[in-house]
């Protein structure tokens, strides 16, 4: 097997499940050394060292890092740790995320305790600032050709869930597309990922309770797969400050997930 991405240095935050779990190995299967953080450590299924063991079995080098990314200092921590142990960045994914406890669905702003907007746009925004901030110096290190990946969602553009959640990954993809125009110089770019409805440990749960198909949704290991599609396009540079749906780039590349298919088409995608 040919690694395209052997000796690159990648960077995924909250990778110890869900979309960033799927991207930390599509890194990984292509030779690519993966830095994951997380919070949950030990030997349970969904623990930093399982990420690790399973970017190591799909052909990368995995190290992990307990990080709580609404603690400055740890995030800080994490990247100095970074710099020292590998001198550069070639990808930054921004995927960390806190489904706030219980879950914000239903009802109005007013129903929802105020934590949810640290949670949502704490964690899901601010932290993937204070992220891409300490990765800059180890992403021009690198030199042109870096990218930054921000994981978003159709919330940015249309109602899902609730008032924070949308307000959070709308800021994300304004973030994304400023971060763009200031990187632009350093030939580094900075892309919104879109993915549809995705098969999540976590909504798997979900749809088992309450007995919801998700037959036509995509899985994190597809979602992940489209990041070393991006990164080793020509075109990386023209599509810098852009929104990517995932059903796009899987079928322009020929994106398959772990089961031979093709992503299916978000079935409430708003452009």
């Amino acid at each position: 097997m040919s690694y395209s991405l052997k000796g690159k240095i990648c960077v995924v935050t909250g990778a110890t499940r869900g979309i960033g779990k799927g991207c930390a190995i599509a890194l990984a299967e292509q030779g690519a050394t993966v830095y994951v953080t997380g919070r949950t450590t030990g030997q349970g299924e969904l623990t930093i060292e399982t990420s690790i063991q399973a970017i190591n079995a799909a052909g990368g080098v995995g190290h992990g890092v307990r990080v709580d990314h609404s603690q400055d200092q740890q995030i800080a921590d994490f990247f100095e740790q970074v710099k020292s142990e590998q001198g550069k960045i070639d990808i930054l994914v921004n995927n960390v995320y806190k489904i706030p406890s219980p879950p914000a669905w239903g009802g109005g702003f007013w129903d929802h305790p105020i934590q949810i907007w640290d949670d949502q746009v704490g964690i899901g925004l601010r932290a993937h600032y204070v992220a891409s901030w300490h990765a800059a110096p180890l992403l021009f290190a690198a030199g042109p050709g870096g990218l930054i990946v921000n994981v978003s969602s159709p919330g940015g553009l249309s109602y899902h869930f609730s008032s924070s959640y949308g307000a959070g990954k709308a800021g994300l993809d304004r973030l994304t597309a400023d971060m763009a125009i200031e990187l632009k110089e350093k030939e580094i770019a900075a892309i919104s990922l879109y993915p549809g409805s995705v098969a999540t440990e976590f909504i798997l749960a979900h749809a088992t309770a309450n007995g919801i198909d998700l037959s036509k949704s995509q899985t994190p290991l597809g979602v992940g797969r489209t990041i070393p599609a991006l990164a080793l396009s020509e075109d990386l540079m023209q599509r810098s400050g852009s929104i990517q749906w995932v059903e796009d780039l899987s079928q322009e590349f020929g994106i398959k997930d772990e089961h031979g298919n093709l992503s299916p088409i978000y079935n409430n995608r708003q452009t």
